[in-house]
Parts: C-alpha cells; structure tokens; sequence
C-alpha cells in the first residue's frame, strides 16, 4: 500500500503532504493531552509492532504492494483515531527515510491512506459496531479489515487521479489483494487487543471490559 515516488505528481503529492501535516499536527497535540507516562510504552510497542507486520510485503500488479496496515488497532486499543495518526505518521517516516519503503513526495498520501483514514475508519467502525454487536471479537475484526480495504480503495483512486493506472484495475488489484490481507488483520488485531487487555487492562481505552474468562 505504499505509494513510491514517482507514482504521484509532485502538485498533487504537496497537496497531499499539507492534508496529511493538518492531522499530524492534530495528532501531535492528541499526544500532548493525552499520552501519560503510563502510555508511552504501549505506544512504543504498537510503532514496533505495526513496523515489523508493514515490513511484510505482498506485490500487488502495477508495481504498488499489499500489507497489514495496524490503523484500526493503534486507534481501538488507546482510543482515539489520532492515536494511529500518530503511530503510523512515525512508522511511515522510518520507512520512507531510513528504509526507502514508500516515497517521500507521496509521504503525505500514505500518511493520510493508512494513519488518517486507517484509523478513522478503523476507530468509528469499532465504535459503531459494538454499539450493534456488543462483541469485541466481532467488532474489532471487522473494524479492522474495514481499515485495511479502504484505505487501499483510497490508494488506488489516488494513483488514478495521478494518471498512474485506470481506476477500475487498481481497484480490482488492490481490493481483492487487501481484502484478503484485511482478514489476517482482523485475526492480530483481536488477538492483540485480547493479549494486552488480559495482560494490562489498565493500558487499554477502548469503552469495552475485560473479556471474561480471557
């Protein structure tokens, strides 16, 4: 799901970086309210481990890639959608830097596609969804896998308005391919929000109690 350079014109990958810098600055000041001492760790640990599960890469056609994404989780698990924007605009600056995985002219969309809309749709959908389902498992999987896709969706329509590929292939090539990465998604963040809220539930801001039994 990272766009590389090239793939963007540099007009519209400025446009894209002064979106992205509204939410970073956003999620900076989310960090400031409310990142305790006591958050710090769990913070380090999701950057961590959304960096290690982005580092594996599926080729997608037309020369982009498909992965985990961790929006959804980042948001659900210290409850707040800037919380991922925070997450994923730090993972994205070591990849793109450090890493070369991602461009840094089209930074600013890929912040947007997997922070942004990665963890706005991840973080809503969850709360919706337990409002109807009342279950974590059930909500937090498809909160997941719905974070997954669409910011895909949204990389895909990005590319065509940049005249990179026609719109109905890449929505095809990306759809199906994180459609499918989305359910392996959906499997690691509910384990994950199941490990840590069994661990140190003290940890977790996400409006549901500790499963029983877990």
């Amino acid at each position: 799901m990272h766009i590389p350079d090239a793939f963007i014109p540099i007009p519209q990958g400025i446009v894209y970086w002064i979106i992205a810098l509204v939410f970073v600055a956003l999620a900076l000041r989310w960090a400031k309210n409310e990142m305790s001492e006591e958050k710090i760790p769990i913070v380090a640990v999701l950057a961590a481990g959304i960096f290690a599960l982005q580092s594996f890469n599926l080729p997608v056609s037309m020369g982009t890639s498909g992965h985990l994404v961790g929006g959804a989780l980042a948001a659900i698990v210290l409850g707040s959608p800037f919380a991922a924007v925070f997450i994923l605009a730090l993972v994205l600056i070591v990849q793109g830097v450090l890493f070369g995985d991602g461009g840094i002219t089209t930074m600013g969309a890929n912040i947007i596609n997997m922070g942004v809309i990665g963890g706005f749709v991840g973080f809503y959908s969850f709360k919706g969804l337990m409002g109807i389902t009342r279950s974590m498992p059930v909500s937090a999987f498809l909160a997941a896998w719905l974070a997954c896709l669409i910011p895909a969706l949204a990389a895909a329509g990005e590319m065509f308005i940049a005249g990179t590929f026609p719109l109905e292939a890449g929505l095809v090539a990306m759809g199906i391919y994180h459609a499918i990465i989305g359910i392996v998604e959906g499997m690691v963040t509910v384990g994950v929000i199941y490990l840590i809220m069994n661990v140190r539930p003290d940890l977790v801001d996400m409006g549901v109690k500790r499963p029983a039994g877990a």
